[in-house]
């Protein structure tokens, strides 16, 4: 025994002398129980109680048994129990860290910590002491020996838990009482170990099959980790028979393949079809198609008369990316099943790599709305494929903590890490998970410990970097050989069962290859189920885009008095007081309606029409900028009252989302991609914060429907003006999102007139089809006096207008100059145009920039026959904003026209680097200048 391991034994207080285990009472030692933490020593009742209590306990327990003992037994007793439930508690947070985990064998990671040692705690050579257990493992009465062999056994086999960071003490009990109950251990029946056999099989073989076919070709395989085929099945079967009906899965490239076809049952030909080079989609449908190992799919599968629904989620190579777009869809079918309550239904599953679910900062940004009213899901299994290598970095470069999976503590999840090189301890883990999964509706991650055997890519050399690894695994059995001589070992199976069942499966996919020469797609799947009715839009340069979305007076009047009447027995704050009776006049008069009640005239109405509308981004609920107040807050006891949720038919929804722009945006995409009946929008707090979910936007929302034919209705509330508020409040880079139009991929628009917004948002539910819609929302015209709309302007049979003509009086045979714009800076043109008494001068707003309204613009521009100078003028530098978009545009209708030649000039501010200025008066000066340019005034 060591000085150090000697500081721990305590004198006891009834008997003189060293005694076996630590004081209670000794901080020390809690901190080296607990890491510091000292709630976590609670977890334990047995270790709570002093010497004098454990030797009632000891002595009750004896006589309840016929142990005759005498005192200073008891004592003994006492002492030695107390060190070996110390010994107990340790095991159970630190166990994990002794585990078999590495199948190569060339990590650290099994090398046992100090204090799980015997000597640690002074047990050393009392192995045959009887001590006390009180039912810890199953047993009462036990010897030291057989406690520790017992702990090493559950604590230190192929699977390793870490679940004391759960604050919650049923949740510990649970996983405690799974994997210590000696009922509860992996079992499985002869024909489930077959069936394991088989699956890593299959999931062998096609790698195999793949690589010979395919020769060169990039596949990035699932070699080394085959065992996650029987665990994913697994998870089908034991979620189906606890209540799943529907997985999401979401995964990056790595095994994808394997998953589509062993998994999701995507059909072998289907597969092989475009390995040659073929389409997935028929040949009328279009898109420009995406890569193997990106596609997605959707299956139906059966277990035990059971059927779950599955689909796979297609995403780019940005590894992570699709996760909170997992989350979404997983939510969105979970309020269409009626299942936001019990959650049992529908099941999200991700699957990570090891160096991106520790390196990626969306994999955080995804768990951390694990428990956020509005985002939970009911908990997602998280399965990360643990090559214990990214690409060429080793996990020492990857990250600073142990485990690629511990960024899912901050979360409370529960960890099992389990060695890749049995697949039984590995589907084990996946029923385990399911099982905490539908009892506790949390998030909960198997970390499977395995290798890739060969580089990144299949074409890759990965000795360049890791030469031992690879030495390693280059002489290191397949998986099923593993297990293979298990069976045998067990008699499960004969010697000869692999070849035999190996050749089977190989007779299948040479079938199925010779199939794929003369398969041919001949139906898409993406108008089907709930997408049902909708379709492809009609050119968008037709008028046929355009529906009226007006609404019947009677609705109107029954949203205004949703909109401002304040329930008896609700206490608001006065402003908002205020607000109301701004707005219960403008209902009343008929004129003066701001945006934000133009807004909620848009969402009560669809609601009223059974659609459902979905409002998330931080500060949602009552706006950034004081302007929405969705929601009404009690000022005495901080109730909440939603007018629009007490209407009939459809849902709303408003939800302040966590601080997150990635995450929740990928969210609120999924939730759009699942459900084309609910108006789902995203509100960024300022329009620029939108580039912290650039991924999102290049990756999914811009290419997804040409990539994947998935086609989504998300709406983007990006807050976008030039007010003098400095370069991160004034531009939502309007400019990004035009470069990314192509194709009639999305909609962008900068709108300047509430009931021209009303109108917007109605429509993009009334067409028969979904778009993307991005809409550079204001901020100073949410209160600007001319930003303003009548009662008529919402009535009868009016629509969204893509241009807006000038509201002065101009004769078009009078108009020399017209200037073209588009958002706040129109309100300045008209300002300043009406103060000089300038009358050939006439102002054309453009509210909708993509797709470009050419044909109606030129239409317009005509009708000035007197025309002589074009003018586009924008707030924005000059390298920002639209310009650069927009001049080939308005030069196309200039010539339809009848205007050949002419160009349109640019006025604005100069190129820069800062999209605006943080200066005052340096503002100012600018916005004077450029809109006396476009009117032809002198600064």
């Amino acid at each position: 025994m060591n000085k150090e391991t000697a500081s721990f034994i305590p004198e006891m207080t009834d008997q003189e002398g060293p005694q076996p285990g630590p004081s209670w009472g000794n901080r020390r030692w809690l901190d080296t129980v607990s890491g510091a933490d000292a709630d976590l020593a609670a977890a334990m009742d047995p270790t709570q109680m002093r010497v004098t209590d454990m030797k009632g306990a000891v002595e009750k327990a004896a006589a309840k048994s016929g142990k005759a003992m005498d005192p200073e037994a008891i004592q003994r007793a006492a002492s030695m129990s107390i060190a070996a439930m110390t010994l107990v508690r340790l095991y159970r947070v630190r166990g994990h860290m002794a585990a078999d985990l590495d199948p190569l064998g060339l990590s650290s990671q099994r090398e046992v910590p100090e204090d799980l040692t015997l000597e640690f705690h002074g047990l050393a050579g009392l192995e045959k002491e009887e001590v006390y257990a009180g039912g810890v493992l199953g047993m009462e009465w036990t010897t030291v020996g057989e406690l520790h062999k017992r702990l090493i056994e559950v604590y230190c086999g192929k699977v390793g838990l870490e679940y004391m960071h759960i604050a919650d003490t049923e949740e510990r009990r649970f996983l405690q009482d799974k994997f210590e109950s000696p009922g509860e251990t992996i079992q499985f029946t002869p024909e489930g170990k077959k069936a394991i056999l088989a699956a890593v099989l299959r999931g062998e073989q096609y790698e195999e099959f793949l690589g010979k076919k395919y020769v060169g070709t990039k596949r990035f395989g699932l070699d080394g980790g085959e065992s996650m085929i029987p665990a994913l099945e697994a998870v089908i079967k034991h979620g189906g028979s606890a209540g799943v009906r529907e997985i999401i899965y979401g995964m990056a490239h790595r095994g994808r393949l394997n998953v589509l076809a062993n998994v999701m049952a995507k059909p072998y030909r289907v597969i092989f079809h475009e390995f040659s080079g073929g389409s997935a989609n028929p040949d009328d449908v279009g898109g420009s198609g995406d890569v193997k190992y990106h596609l997605g799919t959707s299956t139906d599968r059966e277990f035990d008369g059971i059927s779950v629904h599955m689909s796979l989620t297609p995403n780019p190579s940005h590894l992570e990316a699709v996760n909170p777009v997992v989350l979404g869809k997983a939510r969105a079918q979970q309020a269409i099943r009626d299942d936001l309550t019990q959650k049992l239904e529908v099941l999200p599953v991700l699957i990570h790599g090891d160096a991106a679910f520790a390196g990626q900062g969306v994999v955080w940004e995804s768990l951390s709305l694990s428990g956020v009213p509005g985002y939970d899901t009911g908990g997602c299994i998280h399965f990360i494929i643990n090559n214990q290598i990214g690409f060429t970095t080793s996990p020492k470069f990857a990250r600073s903590s142990p485990y690629p999976s511990d960024v899912a503590k901050g979360v409370m999840a529960p960890i099992l890490h389990v060695n890749g090189d049995d697949p039984e301890a590995v589907t084990f883990a996946c029923k385990l998970a399911v099982e905490y999964r539908q009892t506790f509706h949390r998030d909960v991650v198997i970390d499977m410990w395995c290798y890739r055997r060969f580089g990144h890519n299949e074409g890759d050399e990965p000795k360049f970097t890791q030469p031992l690894m690879y030495d390693a695994i280059r002489s290191h059995p397949k998986v099923s050989k593993i297990y293979e001589t298990r069976l045998i070992e067990e008699g499960v199976v004969e010697k000869g069962h692999r070849e035999e069942a190996a050749k089977e499966f190989i007779d299948l996919l040479d079938q199925e290859f010779e199939a794929a020469k003369s398969y041919k797609p001949n139906e898409a799947d993406w108008f089907a189920g709930r997408w049902a009715g909708l379709n492809k839009p009609a050119d968008p340069e037709t008028a046929r885009r355009n529906v009226e979305t007006a609404i019947e007076r009677k609705a109107f009047d029954h949203l205004g008095k949703v909109l401002t009447e304040v329930p008896g027995d609700l206490e608001i704050h006065k402003t908002l007081g205020r607000v109301l009776a701004a707005k219960a006049e403008m209902f009343e008069t008929g004129e003066g309606f701001d945006w934000a009640t133009a807004e909620a005239l848009a969402f009560g109405s669809l609601v009223m029409e059974g659609y459902g509308v979905r409002l998330s981004g931080q500060d949602s609920g009552r706006g950034t900028f004081s302007q929405r107040h969705a929601v009404w807050v009690d000022q005495r006891d901080e109730r909440k009252y939603i007018p629009l949720t007490t209407l009939p038919h459809g849902k709303f929804e408003v939800y302040d989302s966590t601080l997150s722009e990635y995450g929740v945006l990928g969210f609120e995409y999924g939730f759009a991609m699942a459900d084309p009946k609910s108006l789902v929008l995203w509100e960024a707090q300022f329009g620029d914060f939108a580039n912290g979910a650039q991924i999102m936007i290049d990756q999914f929302i811009a290419s997804g429907e040409a990539k994947w034919l998935r086609a989504n209705g998300l709406v983007m509330l990006l807050p976008h003006g030039y007010e003098g508020q400095g370069p991160e409040h004034s531009s939502a880079r309007l400019e990004r999102f035009l470069q990314l139009c192509a194709n009639d991929n999305i909609q962008v628009c900068n709108i300047t007139t509430p009931a021209n917004y009303f109108h917007v948002l109605r429509r993009q539910m009334l067409r028969p089809f979904r778009k993307p819609l991005v809409i550079m929302t204001p901020k100073s015209l949410l209160r600007h006096p001319m930003a303003k709309s009548s009662r008529d302007e919402f009535l009868g049979d009016r629509q969204f207008r893509r241009i807006k003509s000038d509201t002065a009086e101009i004769a078009d045979e009078k108009v020399r100059r017209v200037v073209l714009c588009s958002g706040k800076v129109a309100y300045d043109l008209i300002e300043k145009r009406d103060e000089k008494g300038l009358k050939d001068v006439s102002i054309v707003r453009i509210e909708q920039l993509y797709p470009f309204p050419g044909e109606p613009l030129a239409v317009r521009l005509k009708r000035m026959t007197g025309l002589e100078q074009v003018i586009w003028c924008q707030e924005e530098p000059k390298n920002n904003g639209a310009w650069f978009f927009v001049q080939n545009q308005i030069e196309d209708s200039l010539t339809l026209a009848g205007f050949e030649g002419k160009r349109p000039i640019y006025v604005g501010r100069e190129a820069a680097a800062s999209p605006a200025t943080g200066l005052a008066n340096r503002h100012k000066q600018q916005q004077e200048q450029l809109v006396a340019e476009a009117l032809g005034l002198e600064a």
